[in-house]
């Protein structure tokens, strides 16, 4: 099992599935989440209109489309209200729904954004010590899921990955 971090562009990413910080709708929308629809290509919206919506703290899966993945897992993260709503637990599930989706289709390597840390507003140090604290966690029981990536898309977001201990590549 390995979990690295490493600047990148995540829709670039040759893994089975990539993870898209999305929004209750499934709908394109800025950051990650309109980057991966881009990327992706129209039918990425059409799949996702079919899910239909996806609560907080839960995840679904759409095949990749035109990306180099081979599936995306739309997690979507709380909006952070200054701590006062359950978010870090709201945060944690959305990371444990990507990886349950990831082992239940058999999936070895994940590649993940920093859920909520964009125009949710989620501090970006607090966000990445619960995405590797959880990811750990879940990945210590037994898993398909052989390699994590999280993407970062700047220094910053390395460094937190940094702090929270996971090794960058």
């Amino acid at each position: 099992m390995t979990v690295t971090a490493q600047i990148a562009d995540i829709t670039t990413l040759a893994v089975d599935a990539i993870v898209n910080a999305a929004n209750e709708e499934l709908a394109p929308g800025g950051g990650v989440c309109g980057a991966i629809h881009r990327a992706a290509g129209p039918e990425l919206a059409a799949a996702c209109a079919r899910l239909g919506r996806c609560p907080v703290g839960e995840a679904r899966m759409t095949p990749g489309f035109r990306l180099p993945a081979r599936f995306v897992i739309h997690a979507v993260g709380p909006i952070w209200q200054g701590g006062r709503a359950n978010e870090a637990g709201k945060l944690a599930s959305a990371y444990r729904a990507v990886l349950r989706l990831a082992a239940e289709q058999g999936l070895r390597s994940v590649a993940f954004p920093a859920i909520s840390t964009g125009i949710y507003g989620y501090p970006l140090q607090s966000a990445t010590e619960i995405a590797v604290q959880t990811v750990r966690e879940v990945l210590a029981t037994g898993s398909s899921v052989e390699r994590v990536i999280f993407a970062c898309f700047g220094p910053e977001v390395l460094a937190a990955y940094g702090q929270a201990g996971v090794e960058a590549c």
